[in-house]
């Protein structure tokens, strides 16, 4: 041994490529190269704007999730049947167990021109179902929050994997650098955490912007202590030894998205406030969203907030329904007090939301997503309460390519099970990525020696609701 080596430990690397004959060398160089040709951007900036596979028919994506379950039979999924047998013994047992038929507490109206039934619960969202395509043959695979939550936000109910913002940005890029690419906003904590709008092992630069504080979206992000000319050179500086420290590990993502995220919160200090200060919006809009009531202030802000993101360029942009918990949806008791108090705080400023957009045009090139892990089930939990429910359910879309006033797929006459044009959890993310212009199949990372995509080996496009 050469009489200049320390007395250091040989680095992982070293010690592969010193022992095992060079065979752990070779392996860990084809892992790295896999690693290497995957995230090989097609331009040095990960984030710049690529083109998708095919016309796209929609640019963003808003999605509005509502965590713990919305009710389909008592929101966009009539059931005449089960108000009729309320009450009596289902003929259906739910996890093994015998329980009653809960008729909605709730009537239903034909609203558009379009006719679709919509719930007393959404007399605002009513007014633009015309604008929608409801799917009330959704499908999921796991009966929990945990699993489902993670399913619907990443395709995988246990292991951690990207998000479909994460993915949709992977793929795409943002049309503006000076933002984030995806913005994940929620005034409450979520189930599972980061793991819902993370980028798993995708590079890190991809995972959403995680944003709580309403009122305060982004903080520090002016220096008080320096200059704009010194902080440049300050940054200059500082991604000049990360960069040596990189080229030592190159397999570390995290460390070259550390890099971006200093570049990109320099350019956000010209363009993030004022993309988050709505205090810009007039009288009238503001009310549009409900900002201005008690009841709706806080999605409503959530709604706007998003609106002037999609509008500056950001691709990707999900809203979590938390006020006043992780999970408002989930009803097990007083059904009638909880989602009454949840569609009242979302149900204007969604309506706001879709009527802006078609106001100003982002409507036809941007799909909003409606819909939470899964449903409830038709039956009742104790007496006045309803149980989590996989099997069918409600979700729906509108803009972006997808045909508006249309009721695709279909449940049995009580809301059990999805009987027609069933939509798995898979399908739903590959019409989404279809819509991008992204084919779900080709969109692909290799990690750890094999190609992993959103929709794993599954997904079909529901073509019947493409525009």
């Amino acid at each position: 041994m050469n009489d200049d080596v320390t007395d250091a430990k040989p680095t992982r690397r070293e010690l592969l490529r010193h022992t095992g004959a060079s065979f752990g060398s070779l392996a860990l160089a084809a892992l790295l190269a896999d690693g290497a040709a995957a995230q090989k951007p097609a331009s040095a900036n990960p984030l710049a704007p690529r083109a998708p596979h095919f016309p796209a028919r929609a640019k963003r994506v808003i999605f509005l999730f509502m965590p713990g379950g919305p009710s389909q039979v008592d929101t966009f999924d009539p059931k005449p049947t089960l108000n009729r047998e309320n009450g009596k013994p289902s003929p259906k047992l739910y996890l093994g167990q015998k329980r009653n038929l809960l008729a909605s507490p709730w009537k239903f109206s034909k609203r558009g021109k379009s006719g679709l039934e919509v719930s007393e619960l959404f007399p605002h969202v009513g007014s633009c179902i015309d604008q929608l395509c409801v799917i009330r043959s959704m499908v999921a695979d796991d009966v929990n929050h945990p699993g489902g939550c993670l399913q619907m936000n990443t395709g995988e109910r246990v292991a951690t994997r990207p998000s479909i913002g994460a993915w949709v940005t992977y793929g795409l890029g943002t049309e503006n650098q000076n933002l984030p690419g995806y913005v994940a906003i929620g005034p409450g904590p979520l189930i599972e955490g980061a793991r819902q709008y993370g980028a798993g092992f995708l590079p890190a630069t991809y995972q959403g912007t995680f944003v709580s504080d309403l009122q305060n979206p982004i903080r520090n992000l002016k220096s008080e202590r320096v200059g704009a000319d010194r902080q440049r050179e300050e940054l200059d500086a500082l991604k000049r030894i990360n960069s040596l420290h990189q080229e030592t590990r190159s397999e570390d993502t995290r460390l070259n998205a550390r890099i971006e995220s200093f570049e990109l919160a320099y350019r956000m200090q010209s363009q993030a406030p004022d993309a988050f200060d709505l205090s810009r919006e007039s009288v009238a809009v503001k009310a549009r969203y409900g900002i201005d009531r008690k009841e709706t202030e806080t999605f409503g802000r959530q709604c706007l907030l998003a609106r002037r993101l999609v509008e500056r360029g950001v691709r990707f942009v999900q809203l979590y329904h938390t006020t006043g918990g992780f999970q408002p949806w989930d009803q097990h008791a007083d059904l009638k007090g909880g989602h009454a108090k949840n569609a009242l705080a979302t149900d204007l400023p969604i309506a706001g939301l879709l009527e802006d957009l078609r106001a100003r045009g982002l409507l036809d090139d941007t799909l909003v997503i409606w819909g939470g892990e899964f449903g409830r089930t038709p039956t009742a939990e104790g007496t006045n309460g309803r149980d989590h429910h996989p099997y069918g359910f409600t979700m729906w879309l509108a803009g972006g390519g997808v045909r508006g006033g249309m009721a695709y797929g279909a449940t049995d006459e009580f809301g059990w099970d999805a009987v027609e044009n069933k939509v798995h959890i898979h399908d739903l993310h590959a019409t989404i990525l279809h819509l991008l212009g992204l084919d779900h199949e080709r969109l692909t990372y290799r990690h750890t020696g094999r190609d992993y995509r959103l929709t794993d080996v599954y997904g079909t496009v529901a073509k019947g609701i493409l525009a």
